[in-house]
């Protein structure tokens, strides 16, 4: 049957609308099951959850509204597919679904009907619409809530798709009511599995319209489809590069440099995967040689399917085109030729700061050195919220978008997120980030300010004191996300317990104070008690004044004692 896919944006109910998903690198394995022709890979590889903070996620509902005509029965289909590499066993995602404030299925768990990850499954529910005085419309609810009895891994929800079919009337009619619905006092059907035995979800359909034509006209509403989301900001994007080279956006030539596709095949050895030096959802980061192999670059070549895509991509090309200073990764230059999106970087010598807290095989940053590379990520971030001409929004704060020059100075990278802020107001948009790094007020509420930005740079600044994972799913469930178990530890008094063991020894007690009270401060609840970037870079630099004063008594105590 012909169907439209749509995203479901419009028809989610309140500011916490969840984050996306997607799974592109997922391989979609249909069944006999659920052939096919169900619904396309797009809708199953890609699909709304509640997001990563379980205090939220207990707390809220994630609600969809749906305007149907009154009087009627609608079979609804729900699509579901797990398409991460956290989600991979029975009871680890476990929630409830009600329809119209009903339970429609108690403890669903996607990989218990489906047995695995990347294996789609639907299930059917009925529901009719009782007749409300006059009328026409009324409102179809869908909601989601994590189910905790069984004890699951994560407090979460997921959905990939949904469907609403009409059902005609027992004498046959699809019409919607003109001026008043026609009265069939029936309850709300019990939902149906899509599998259970004879197809029962049919037969009572069927008994309940007697004799009705079982006629299924496909109200197709949404869903999770990003895939048209992210067609039209690629369309959206070619025309604004298409005005670029008509004039109607330029970008200065002595700022930044538009580069012929054949000269960045030259530079990376036609795309050759021996020059990959980072990847992502993205796309491959190349090392790059450029004019005549003097210059050593970086090139990020973003997928053609990327979730940057190509708004994104204009976004960091006329952010970091504008922006010059010693701690913003300087941009070179960009191509767009044949559909190509790629980004010409200065070469970062060492790489992510992740890359030398843990994960890889570098050796251990000392101490001192740790916080002088926070103290220039922060002055990096202090231009952008207080420097800049307008107010600028990282909004994708993480230790991977802190790149490490030569000389070991910090480097803030990635602006592909980035808004600007052009009044004191915060900006509402789609939520937008990495899990674990995420402003719960702004992930909750979409209101974004540069304390979204500051709550990001204190979990960085945990990476660097504890020197682990923002988000590690292998550990217990207290300590899986970071914020939340230093934070605990911190309350308790118990910083033994998340301090870096390769840092025992190095720290003197005042800077450790100093250090951990910033980041602790960076994480309140609610933006407006944390402090500012400018008052973060403040406390860090002091926090370096009480090291170096340290350093220098304990030197001089050993000068004594030696003599």
């Amino acid at each position: 049957m012909f169907r439209t896919w749509q995203q479901d944006s419009s028809y989610i109910f309140g500011a916490a609308n969840g984050v996306d998903l997607q799974g592109n690198d997922t391989d979609i394995r249909y069944t006999p099951a659920t052939p096919a022709h169900t619904a396309p890979t797009a809708v199953y590889s890609s699909a709304r959850s509640m997001g990563p903070i379980p205090d939220i996620n207990l707390n809220y509902n994630l609600t969809w509204i749906f305007p149907v005509d009154s009087g009627f029965y609608y079979l609804v289909r729900l699509h579901f597919c797990e398409i991460g590499e956290d989600i991979t066993r029975i009871n680890e995602r476990v929630f409830d679904i009600f329809l119209n404030n009903q339970t429609a299925q108690e403890k669903a768990d996607v990989i218990a009907w489906s047995t695995g990850v990347g294996i789609p499954i639907y299930q059917d529910y009925i529901v009719y619409m009782i007749p409300d005085g006059s009328r026409g419309k009324q409102d179809l609810w869908l909601a989601l809530h994590p189910n905790m009895d069984s004890r699951s891994r994560f407090a979460d929800a997921i959905l990939n798709g949904l469907e609403i079919f009409k059902l005609n009337q027992s004498y046959g009619s699809l019409a919607g009511p003109n001026p008043e619905p026609v009265p069939i006092p029936l309850p709300l059907l019990q939902a149906q599995n899509s599998k259970s035995k004879g197809l029962s979800a049919f037969i009572i359909i069927g008994a309940a319209l007697l004799f009705g034509i079982f006629a299924l006209l496909s109200l197709v509403y949404f869903f999770i489809l990003r895939k048209r989301e992210r067609l039209g900001c690629w369309e959206s994007g070619k025309a604004k590069m298409m005005s670029m080279r008509r004039g109607g956006f330029s970008l200065p030539k002595e700022l930044c440099r538009h580069f012929a596709l054949s000269e960045l095949r030259e530079a990376t050895n036609d795309f050759d995967d021996v020059l990959v030096i980072g990847h992502g959802g993205f796309g491959n980061v190349y090392k790059g040689y450029i004019d005549g192999g003097d210059t050593i670059v970086a090139i990020k070549r973003l997928k053609s399917k990327s979730k940057q895509g190509a708004h994104e991509f204009l976004t960091e090309i006329e952010m970091l085109s504008k922006l010059r200073h010693r701690h913003l990764v300087p941009l070179i230059g960009y191509c767009e030729e044949e559909g190509e999106m790629i980004l010409v970087y200065d070469y970062m010598h060492h790489g992510t700061l992740r890359n030398h807290l843990y994960g890889a095989d570098n050796d251990p940053l000392p101490w001192k050195q740790r916080l002088e590379i926070c103290i220039g990520a922060a002055r990096g971030l202090d231009y952008l919220h207080a420097g800049a001409q307008h107010p600028i929004i990282h909004r994708d704060i993480k230790s991977t978008n802190i790149l490490l020059d030569y000389k070991w100075v910090a480097k803030v990278s990635d602006f592909g997120l980035s808004k600007m802020r052009p009044s004191d107001d915060p900006v509402t948009t789609v939520v937008k980030g990495t899990f674990g790094y995420m402003d719960p007020e702004y992930y909750k509420w979409m209101k974004l300010t540069q304390k979204s930005d500051v709550y990001s740079f204190g979990v960085v600044l945990l990476e660097v004191i504890c020197g682990r994972a923002a988000v590690d799913r292998s550990l217990e469930y207290e300590q899986m996300s970071l914020a939340n178990w230093a934070r605990a530890c911190i309350e308790k008094g118990r910083l033994d317990e998340i301090i870096d063991p390769l840092l025992m020894g190095q720290i003197a007690d005042d800077c450790l104070e100093k250090f951990v009270e910033t980041a602790y401060d960076c994480l309140l609840d609610q933006g407006i008690q944390r402090p500012t970037m400018d008052d973060v870079l403040a406390r860090l630099e002091f926090a370096l004044q009480l090291q170096d004063n340290a350093d220098a008594t304990a030197e001089a105590l050993t000068l004594t004692v030696s003599e």
